[in-house]
């Protein structure tokens, strides 16, 4: 593998880091979202909820990813970003299963503390985001940072049917050129390892830290 080659992998590698980084923060607002409307006392938020979570996790990641890239020509838009469509695919995709994931979390803190802070006058409000939400975070951590690998994983899709330009796609790309695929997919699969890993890491210190800090 030559100088080039390796900057053209790199490139991958950057691409899916930003595409990764851009879901995860879009994706962790919109399913935070989700998850507080599965939990409303409204019987038609928590259904709406409840409704996008079965459609999204139902439907094939590459169909979203379709939806997405060629969906806003319909409104006569000619040229959509690759890395828009990108994001806004995996956001939407993501979302659902994130929702659902911090929603069994909030649900998980025990009841007393639901009914304590209640007695203390505190509004719904005030009850989620100082009581339940603080020890929800901590019960979260794991799974969430679990499903941050998977996204990063997921962006491999964005090449089939977008063609951004991220890790697989570049990699893709060399191989077609060189017919060397142990070379070029190898290099891939050891950047893959330093993107997660990081994140599996990161995800054992803040649960020891968080653990403390309760203790």
């Amino acid at each position: 593998m030559n100088h080039e080659q390796a900057l053209y992998l790199l490139a991958g590698a950057w691409g899916t880091v930003l595409l990764s980084v851009l879901t995860f923060v879009c994706s962790a607002l919109l399913g935070l979202t989700i998850a507080l409307m599965r939990i409303s006392d409204s019987r038609a938020v928590k259904g709406a909820a409840f409704g996008y979570i079965n459609i999204i996790q139902g439907t094939p990641l590459l169909v979203i990813m379709g939806i997405c890239f060629y969906g806003p020509s319909i409104f006569g838009a000619s040229d959509t970003s690759p890395l828009f469509a990108a994001v806004l695919a995996l956001t939407v995709h993501a979302a659902a299963f994130l929702g659902e994931i911090w929603r069994g979390c909030i649900e998980s803190v025990p009841r007393n503390q639901w009914e304590a802070a209640e007695c203390l006058g505190l509004n719904r409000i005030q009850r989620m985001f100082k009581v339940i939400l603080p020890q929800a975070l901590r019960i979260a951590t794991p799974p969430t940072v679990g499903f941050m690998v998977q996204i990063v994983k997921n962006t491999s899709f964005a090449s089939l049917v977008i063609g951004f330009a991220e890790l697989s796609y570049n990699a893709k790309i060399l191989n077609n050129s060189t017919f060397q695929p142990f070379l070029y997919f190898g290099a891939a699969a050891v950047l893959y390892f330093f993107i997660c890993y990081p994140l599996s890491w990161f995800s054992l210190r803040l649960e020891r830290k968080l653990t403390i800090a309760r203790n």
